[in-house]
């Protein structure tokens, strides 16, 4: 090919090509206003749709209520010709009752005037009749109730004097053997008083030593606190039987809040138990996954030496692997004690590691890990629950304080009331003492009236001589 024809070719495709672009690009402009349109179109249809149904609706609407407003007032008009008409059939109906009524009742109140009239005549007959029965019988009642009065009073005049005397004797008696009575009551009485306050006295004094026995225990208990630290890290063991053995004996030693069961320490371990104790014991973490495979075939009679020898091996192995990670999970800065507890799910698996393996109880305690058992794990937990008991005990100090001080001033409150009671008691004594002697007084002169009613007969009998003696 020509290289000057290829050289005017090129200028000439370049241009076909811009229009050929220029092209597309105006086509595309087009379809997109074209689009841009339809979709505005579309977004308009829905309201334009809208609003016609709105229109129709509407229109219907009105329609309807239309409609509904006519039947209304034809339905209403209806009713109020019905109600009219029943009002006015009702109105006679009532009307024809009351006149009947009117009737009836002027017949029945010329009726009642008419029985009345009879009846007062026949009252007023019969109660001239009763009047007169009654004056006689009253005048006849009356002269016979004097007659017989006459003569009773005459009969009791005697009789009074002989129970006037007689009476008062008895009540001279009677006063004596009362106030006697009254007398002893009062010294039984006095006795009790005095038998219950001695008591009560004697419960106070021995609530208040038993109150200073307690304190006694209580400054005991502080001086255990110190030993804490020493009991967590001394050689003895302490544990329990696998998880289910050790939730057990926890729940059974200590309060809910003194511990918690499958905790998540800060560097994401879980613990099997984390006893929370007062500082500076603080948090103790306690792992219950004790490896026995080795143990039971250590222990197991079928095994032979060569293979028991590994096995006790192995053992070691697990006591000390084990320490290990407790030492390394649950030893925790800041968060936890500085010590963890191992525990050994018997006690037989205690023995065996005392006196087998003190090497691993050596590097158990360096490590901070503690060997337990169940029977140690108890001592430990009940040492805890005094701690803690102390502690609350500790707080609740200033109460038992104010006890005290409240008691000190019922007490003092008590020798008043009891010094006011003696004085009471002693005034009472003299009060029975005068009592006594008004008795006697009025004793002595009931018996000098009794004497002068049983002279005053002879007086009588002596005096008509003397006057017929004057008269001669």
């Amino acid at each position: 090919m020509n290289p000057a024809a290829l050289a005017i070719d090129i200028p000439n495709f370049q241009l076909w090509l811009l229009g050929a672009v220029s092209v597309l690009v105006g086509a595309t402009l087009w379809l997109a206003v074209r689009l841009d349109r339809l979709q505005r179109r579309q977004e308009t249809l829905p309201d334009e749709i809208a609003e016609v149904l709105a229109l129709e609706l509407g229109e219907r609407h009105r329609e309807m209520l239309a409609d509904l407003h006519q039947g209304l007032a034809r339905q209403s008009d209806r009713l109020d010709t019905r109600a009219q008409e029943h009002a006015d059939r009702l109105g006679r109906r009532m009307q024809a009752e009351l006149s009947a009524t009117r009737e009836a009742m002027q017949s029945l109140q010329l009726a009642l005037h008419k029985a009345m009239d009879g009846q007062r005549e026949d009252l007023s007959t019969r109660l001239a009749a009763v009047t007169t029965t009654l004056t006689d019988g009253l005048a006849k009642m009356r002269s016979e109730v004097l007659a017989s009065t006459l003569q009773t009073l005459s009969e009791h005049g005697r009789k009074d004097r002989e129970l006037l005397a007689a009476s008062i004797e008895a009540l001279s008696r009677g006063i004596n053997e009362r106030v006697e009575a009254i007398s002893g009551r009062v010294d039984e009485r006095l006795d009790e008083g005095f038998r219950k306050t001695n008591e009560t006295f004697a419960n106070v004094m021995a609530r208040l030593a038993t109150i200073d026995e307690a304190q006694k225990k209580i400054d005991g208990l502080t001086t255990n606190v110190v030993g804490l630290q020493e009991l967590l890290g001394d050689r003895q063991a302490r544990g329990a039987f696998g998880e289910v053995q050790l939730e057990a004996l926890v729940r059974n030693a200590l309060p809910p809040d003194a511990y918690e069961f499958q905790a998540t320490l800060p560097n994401g371990t879980r613990v099997d138990c984390l006893l929370c104790l007062p500082e500076p014991t603080g948090r103790v973490a306690v792992d219950s996954k004790f490896p026995l495979e080795n143990f039971r075939r250590m222990v197991d009679p079928a095994t032979g030496d060569f293979e028991r020898r590994a096995a006790r091996s192995a053992f070691r192995a697990d006591l000390r692997r084990h320490a290990d990670a407790i030492a390394d999970k649950y030893i925790v800065p800041d968060v936890t004690s500085d010590g963890a507890v191992m525990f050994v799910p018997a006690e037989a698996v205690f023995a065996e590691i005392h006196a087998a393996h003190p090497e691993f109880v050596a590097h158990a305690q360096a490590r901070r890990v503690w060997v337990v058992s169940p029977t140690t794990l108890m001592a430990v937990l009940n040492t805890a629950r005094a701690v803690l008991k102390d502690v609350e005990t500790r707080k609740q100090i200033h109460v038992i304080r104010d006890a005290l001080g409240k008691l000190s001033k019922d007490f003092t409150r008590f020798d008043e009331r009891m010094q006011k009671l003696a004085a009471h008691i002693e005034q009472a004594n003299r009060d029975v003492r005068e009592v006594q002697v008004s008795s006697r007084k009025i004793s002595a002169r009931f018996q000098r009236i009794e004497s002068a009613q049983l002279d005053e007969p002879e007086d009588a009998a002596e005096s008509p001589p003397r006057l017929a003696d004057g008269g001669a």
